[in-house]
C-alpha cells in the first residue's frame, strides 16, 4: 500500500562525525542504543521504493542537536548546520523528502530565530521537538514564548521522545535510566512521552496556541490508557488550578493533534488511542533509519495488516496517505 512517512529521520553525516568526535552521548551511544546509525538519501529512498512511500518528512532523532546542557553557543551552531543539511537533502530529492527543522531548546532566544530562518529560509514544514529539552518539559512556562511563535507562524510541532533527564535545584541535570543496561527507547521513551503530552495539555500551553498542529509519536505511548488518571487529579498539578477535564482533553486530542503509528500499534496499543480518537488523526511513521530496514519492513505489513483488519481499504488508504496530506496541507495555508 502508498503511504506518506510522517516519523522518519535523517542523520547528515556532519552530525554524525561532530557527535563521534566530541564523544557525546557515551561515544556514539544517544539513549543506551548500540550507535548512532549512518544514513543516506540513497538507502532511504530505496527503502522508500520497497514500502511504497511516496514522501518522508525527515526530523533529527533523539538527542537532537543542543547537545550539551548549557552550551547555547554550540547548540545553535550544531542546529543550523542539521537544518541546512536537511533542507539540502530536501532541494536536491524534492519528489522524496521534506523536513521539521529543529530547535536548539531549551535556548528560547535561539530557538525564535531557528523558526523564521527555517521557515522562511530552508522550506521547513514544521519543528522536531524532544518529550524534554534537558529535563523542561514543553508546558513549562519558560518556553511559552517558542510555542507562541510557533502557533503565530501556524506551523506543525513533531514531539519526539528522548531519554528523560531530571532538573534539580541547583539546575544540574540526571539523567534517568531506572533499569541499568536498557536502552531508554524499549520503555523510557514511552514514559517520556507521555509527560509531554500530560505538560502540554494541563499547561493551557495547546489551547493558548491555536497555530499549532501537534504530532505526538508512536501511536500515543503511555497516555491514553490514564488519560482519565490525569484529568481526575489535574487540579493537584501547580499552576493548573481547577484542573482540565477528560472531555476537554479528548476534544483538544480529536482536533489539534496526529498520532504517528511508528513501533508496535499492532495487535494491541492502537486500541486504547482510538477511545480518544478516530481514524481521521492517525498517520504512519517508519522511523527509519533508527529502525533498521529489515524491521522497518516488517512493522510496515504488520500496521498495514492491522488497519486493514480494523477499518478495510478505503480507511486504511485514508490514514496512510490522506491525513498526512491534510497534516502538511494545513502547514502550507
Amino acid at each position: 500500500m502508498e503511504r506518506i512517512d510522517v516519523h522518519t529521520h535523517c542523520v547528515p553525516p556532519s552530525y554524525r562525525e561532530y557527535c563521534l568526535q566530541s564523544d557525546f552521548a557515551g561515544r556514539g551511544h544517544p539513549d543506551g542504543m548500540p550507535a548512532i546509525p549512518e544514513w543516506s538519501a540513497d538507502s532511504h529512498i530505496e527503502l522508500m521504493n520497497k514500502l511504497k512511500i511516496k514522501k518522508s518528512v525527515l526530523s533529527m532523532s533523539s538527542p537532537a542537536t543542543h547537545l550539551t546542557p548549557g552550551n547555547d553557543e554550540e547548540g545553535r551552531s550544531v542546529t543550523r548546520r542539521a537544518n541546512i543539511d536537511m533542507s539540502k537533502i530536501c532541494a536536491d530529492h524534492p519528489a522524496h523528502f521534506l523536513f521539521f527543522a529543529s530547535l536548539p531548546l531549551p535556548d528560547v532566544e535561539g530557538s525564535l530565530a531557528e523558526i523564521d530562518y527555517a521557515l522562511d529560509h530552508l522550506g521547513a514544514v514544521g519543528f522536531q521537538i524532544l518529550t524534554n529539552s534537558h529535563g523542561i518539559y514543553p508546558g513549562d512556562q519558560r518556553l511559552s514564548r517558542v510555542f507562541d511563535k510557533l502557533s503565530e507562524r501556524k506551523t506543525i510541532a513533531f514531539f519526539h521522545p528522548t531519554t528523560c533527564l531530571l532538573r534539580h535545584g541547583d539546575n544540574s541535570l540526571e539523567k534517568v535510566i531506572p533499569i541499568p543496561g536498557v536502552a531508554a527507547p524499549i520503555m523510557e521513551f514511552m514514559f517520556d512521552s507521555t509527560r509531554a503530552l500530560m505538560s502540554l495539555l494541563t499547561s493551557g500551553t495547546v489551547e493558548r496556541c491555536p497555530g499549532i498542529t501537534f504530532v505526538a509519536g508512536h501511536c500515543g505511548a503511555t497516555f491514553p490508557p490514564i488519560m482519565e488518571r490525569i484529568a481526575e487529579f489535574s487540579f493537584m498539578i501547580p499552576g493548573v488550578g481547577d484542573g482540565i477535564s477528560a472531555e476537554k482533553i479528548r476534544q483538544l486530542l480529536q482536533t489539534r493533534f496526529y498520532f504517528d503509528l511508528a513501533g508496535l500499534p499492532f495487535p494491541d496499543q492502537i486500541h486504547g488511542l482510538l477511545r480518544l480518537i478516530d481514524s481521521s488523526r492517525l498517520v504512519y511513521g517508519s522511523d527509519y533509519p533508527y529502525t533498521p530496514a529489515a524491521l522497518a519492513e516488517s512493522l510496515a505489513k504488520r500496521v498495514d495488516d492491522g488497519l486493514q483488519s480494523l477499518f478495510g481499504s478505503e480507511t486504511a488508504t485514508r490514514i496512510l496517505v490522506d491525513n498526512a496530506q491534510d497534516l502538511l496541507g494545513a502547514s502550507r495555508k
